[in-house]
């Protein structure tokens, strides 16, 4: 046998733990979209990859340590 399993990769563990963590909340996530130069959004591409992040993670992790007395 080869090993292989049918399923939807989506559904493998690896993905689990980030679902369930935004599940665990009681907010519903909310969707950002803003206009950004090319050459800004290669260099915050090639940022985020340098410090092994996607952009979406680099700018959460930066919002999170925002004063934010809200």
């Amino acid at each position: 046998m080869s090993g292989l399993t049918a399923g939807r990769p989506s559904r493998t563990g690896s993905n689990t733990a980030k679902t369930l963590s935004i599940l665990a909340g009681d907010e519903k996530p909310a969707r950002v979209n803003f206009e950004l130069a090319q050459s800004k959004h290669r260099a915050l591409k090639a940022y985020a990859a340098s410090q092994g992040k996607t952009i979406k993670e680099l700018l959460t992790d930066y919002i999170d340590q925002l004063p934010l007395d809200v």
